[in-house]
């Protein structure tokens, strides 16, 4: 690997990402690609995340410059309008961001001699998942404009990959862990930040739903993989479940481990919430044959503790945190408030200055 590209990279997973291709390929040229709306949403870094890179390039992907592409060898398709409150208050976006601009992407990178094309996708494309854990060939149940966006990339991404050009989508369980953009509207770190926060966790459902979840540092690993698989392990084309069967938990046992590792936590259940339609296990036997190298290796307690502690070095205590910049849909919202983003999510253009009269003598 000469030059690797990854877009998106300034949100919740890129620097965990950035960090692990660097130290795998030390010589390669890494190249960021990022429209920057979270780029401030910096929690407890030592360094900037993008200092790791050879080139930070700002844009959007909805207007990317194929010139970019030229002699990159793999290219990590990060970038989107990254969950369910999202794609709900921005859904046409969302499937313009997330589908539209990536195919796109992706032909571009085709015909530019790009060989490798991971694109992060999601195992919540399962939606209502039934009793049996799904696998890759289970049927797909789509709930949120999230998810469709998923999976109608996968579909046409299929139809691009060759003996030259490899994809793998990576149907990522739900992210959990520290970041050096921590985001709390993901369901683990939202439990630990109410419990640091107030001693309380507050599940807004029967708490009776499944969630598989993978540490952002294991999709890291996961993404090294990728980059670098061969067409022999999984075809020209692959998508795969990217995550380990031990993590998949009751909503409510996520919380109730919390509950354990912050003693005095109480945990409160609306058992009259309507159902939680969005809950399936997933089976993920066929990453553990195809990457035995780069399985995950965090494990819950020690996930929690991590965040717990993270918190705390922060002095994190705002009750309040769903109305914070630690929520990503907050952050859209206060950029469009304030008019720097218009209603489809571009950067508004800066104000042009009135021209200052000249002096009368």
């Amino acid at each position: 690997m000469n030059r690797i590209l990854i877009t998106g990279n300034m949100g919740y997973v890129g620097p965990g990402v950035v960090r692990q291709l660097r130290q795998r390929f030390p010589q390669a040229e890494l190249i960021g690609y990022d429209t920057g709306f979270f780029a401030h949403c910096l929690t407890g870094a030592t360094r900037l995340p993008e200092t790791r890179l050879n080139r930070q390039v700002f844009g959007d992907v909805r207007r990317f410059p194929a010139g970019l592409l030229q002699g990159v060898d793999a290219v990590v398709h990060l970038s989107a309008i990254s969950n369910d409150p999202m794609g709900k208050a921005f859904e046409e976006v969302t499937l313009e961001v997330n589908h539209r601009a990536g195919i796109e992407i992706a032909r571009q990178a085709k015909a530019a001699g790009v060989h490798s094309f991971v694109f992060a996708s999601s195992c919540s494309m399962y939606g209502a998942g039934g009793e049996g854990a799904k696998t890759e060939t289970s049927s797909l149940n789509p709930l949120t404009a999230y998810a469709r966006s998923k999976v109608l990339s996968e579909q046409d991404l299929a139809p691009l990959a060759d003996d030259t050009f490899r994809v793998t989508c990576l149907r990522f369980a739900t992210a959990c862990g520290w970041s050096d953009r921590l985001r709390l509207d993901l369901v683990l770190n939202d439990f630990v930040a109410g419990a640091v926060a107030g001693g309380r966790i507050s599940i807004l459902s029967d708490g009776t739903p499944w969630r598989p979840l993978i540490h952002v540092l294991d999709m890291a690993r996961a993404i090294e993989w990728a980059v670098q698989r061969p067409a022999v392990l999984g075809g020209a084309f692959l998508a795969i479940n990217a995550g380990s069967d031990e993590w998949n938990y009751q909503v409510r046992d996520l919380a109730q481990a919390v509950a354990h590792a912050l003693p005095g936590t109480a945990v409160e259940l609306n058992a009259d919430a309507p159902p939680d339609k969005r809950s399936y296990r997933v089976d993920f036997s066929l990453f553990r044959a195809l990457a035995p190298e780069h399985q995950p290796q965090h494990h819950l307690a020690d996930t929690i503790a991590e965040l717990r502690d993270g918190l705390l070095s922060m002095g994190f205590r705002d009750p309040e945190f769903r109305s914070s910049r630690l929520m990503r849909l907050r952050v859209l919202t206060d950029l469009r408030e304030s008019q720097q983003l218009t209603d489809t999510l571009y950067w508004a253009p800066a104000p042009v200055a009135a021209p200052v009269p000249a002096e009368v003598i």
